[in-house]
């Protein structure tokens, strides 16, 4: 018997669950499928989100011969064969080839592709669980529309849940009654994260470990459900789009100093084991966003990775929480990358001349001939450790690439250079 989730594969948009932005009412998605109109098209968004039942149901809805290929296990030579195919058939309509997981497909898999696609022999539908723009070759890309699947919604799942338990009391269990508490298909809506796919392959097994009463009722509480469930993975793939949102909005947090958001995607990457990218991530946040406002702050980081590293998990998760705790509650200042990208971009974008000769090396025999280190003043033998002179290349002597930050502590800088500064000469 099939699984409950191919089983339950919307054969119709009106069938069809979720992705509203696409394919609801008025949509151009809709309105190009209707009119059986296809173009070469890349559905785009993570797992159980229906890229591929949407592909079967445009295949439904055109005249064109259908073919389908998984990117995983298929080659060039499969491509081809079915070009070959295709030529030996009198179809006017058209070939409509769709690739499942076209990110596995190399540069030279895809050139081929791109071949048939200029010739008009196929119309291409492409899914990928990455982003398109990373993964997919540009020539197809610039030949296709990109239509982005969003997770589906609590309700949605939920309406997927009843219809399906409809379907296994009529074919799985005809003449028996499933009950369920509204409360059990939250328990699955909840852990599923947008997945149909994981929902009714969890409902499935929670329905088949259920015990029918004497009056054929078999009855779904949120118990039994949770009894069914293994230990929830977050969808993260390190090298992926997901994983860098969920990297980009953490750093967000803790820059916005949202403790507990900064907290929520923490839970999420460690749910994915992912030690390294938490780790680097931190300490980057602890230079980039936090600088000079509270200058110890990556040292305590530094600190709190490494225990991370020597306990590993599940003990990582404690001095990992206490760096992000500690980093979205601490005063902000990204007085210390805008310094370093500015000092950057005009090394980048002007001619900023020579060292001046007073500040070369001047530690071998010759180079007081040369003008080597002659007038170079020795801050030390000063009051305060501080004398005026030019350090700075003439062609960018009036530079200034670093602005302390409205904090106590760069404020603290901000003083103490004007304090030296007025009370010392030349």
């Amino acid at each position: 018997m099939k699984p409950l989730a191919e089983r339950m594969r919307p054969q119709s948009l009106e069938e069809f669950i979720g992705q509203n932005h696409i394919i609801g009412e008025g949509k151009i998605l809709r309105k190009l499928i209707m009119s059986k109109n296809i173009m070469n098209m890349i559905f785009y968004g993570p797992p159980g989100t229906g890229k591929t039942t949407l592909a079967n149901v445009i295949a439904g809805h055109t005249s064109k011969r259908f073919y389908k290929l998984n990117a995983t296990v298929s080659s060039v030579s499969d491509i081809k064969e079915i070009i070959s195919d295709t030529k030996g058939l009198l179809n006017a309509a058209g070939t409509l080839l769709y690739i499942d997981e076209i990110q596995n497909f190399n540069k030279k898999q895809q050139q081929v592709l791109l071949e048939f696609i200029e010739t008009g022999e196929i119309s291409l539908i492409a899914s990928t669980t990455e982003n398109p723009h990373h993964c997919v070759y540009k020539a197809i890309l610039s030949r296709s529309s990109v239509f982005e699947f969003h997770p589906l919604g609590k309700a949605e799942i939920k309406t997927g849940l009843e219809r399906a338990v409809g379907l296994l009391e009529q074919n799985d269990f005809e003449g028996y009654s499933i009950v369920y508490e509204d409360a059990a298909l939250d328990v699955i809506s909840d852990f599923c994260d947008g997945d149909m796919r994981k929902a009714l392959n969890l409902l499935e097994i929670a329905v088949y470990s259920l015990e029918a009463g004497a009056d054929m009722r078999m009855e779904l509480g949120k118990e039994a459900v949770i009894e069914c469930l293994s230990k929830k993975m977050v969808y993260s793939d390190s090298s992926g789009d997901y994983h860098y949102d969920l990297i980009s909005a953490f750093q967000k947090s803790i820059r916005g100093s949202d403790a507990n958001a900064a907290l929520h995607y923490l839970a999420k990457l460690i749910n994915a084991g992912d030690l390294q990218s938490i780790s680097r991530r931190l300490l980057v946040i602890a230079a980039e966003d936090i600088g000079l406002a509270y200058p110890n702050a990556i040292s305590i980081v530094k600190a709190c990775t490494d225990s991370a590293a020597q306990l590993g998990f599940p003990e990582a998760r404690i001095p990992l929480a206490q760096a992000v705790i500690l980093l979205a509650t601490l005063p902000k200042s990204n007085s210390v990358i805008t310094a370093i990208d500015a000092a950057l971009h005009e090394i980048d974008t002007k001619n900023t001349g020579q060292v001046p000769m007073h500040l070369r090396c001047n530690h071998y025999s010759g180079a007081e001939s040369l003008g080597r280190g002659i007038g170079y003043k020795y801050p030390h033998d000063y009051e305060h450790g501080y004398v005026k002179q030019q350090y700075m290349p003439d062609e960018i002597a009036g530079s200034v690439y670093y602005i302390p930050g409205e904090n106590k502590f760069e404020k603290g800088i901000r003083e103490h250079q004007r304090r030296i500064r007025g009370e010392n000469h030349e």
